[in-house]
């Protein structure tokens, strides 16, 4: 038995969800390999309810594979139809990155490279401080940020 046991309820839920998601994982004449579950485990960490499509005729064979691999990667086997198999594990908490210096929001200092209009002669290098608020154009001069639109109705001019 698969160590997530759900409800009916938690099932039908799963299924609609399921409803309108494309095969991940494909698994063909070689049966159950290890490429397969190893591909399977990483959908099922991304996704975390994944649909699997099994190119065999045989239908016992296919609830094999259902079983193995809910057992094998500690998901729920939520649906059985034809040759499509619907899998579900909880996805894994992401681990919280420490804030390094460039992700922080304020002020950044930028290089910009400006090219001389003679040839031959050095191009000049000016370091700007570009704050939240502002973007660096491709002319290296810095703009404000447009502030966002307001639709002539929520100002009150469209009466």
């Amino acid at each position: 038995m698969p160590a997530i046991q759900l409800t009916p309820a938690q099932r039908k839920e799963y299924r609609a969800q399921a409803h309108h998601l494309d095969p991940i994982v494909m698994i063909g004449g070689d049966g159950l390999t290890p490429a397969v579950k190893k591909e399977a485990d990483a959908a099922l960490k991304a996704h975390g309810l994944i649909k699997v499509r099994v190119f065999s005729d045989d239908r016992l064979a296919r609830e094999a594979m259902l079983k193995t691999l809910a057992e094998e990667l500690d998901a729920a086997p939520i649906q059985h139809i034809g040759k499509l198999l619907v899998l579900w594990r909880p996805k894994p908490e992401k681990a919280r990155r420490t804030e390094d210096e460039e992700r922080k929001p304020g002020p950044r200092d930028i290089k910009v490279l400006k090219y001389a209009k003679r040839a031959g002669q050095k191009p000049e290098i000016k370091t700007l401080r570009v704050l939240g608020n502002q973007r660096l154009t491709a002319g290296g001069s810095i703009k404000r940020a447009k502030p966002r639109q307001v639709s002539p109705k929520k100002r009150g001019l469209g009466d």
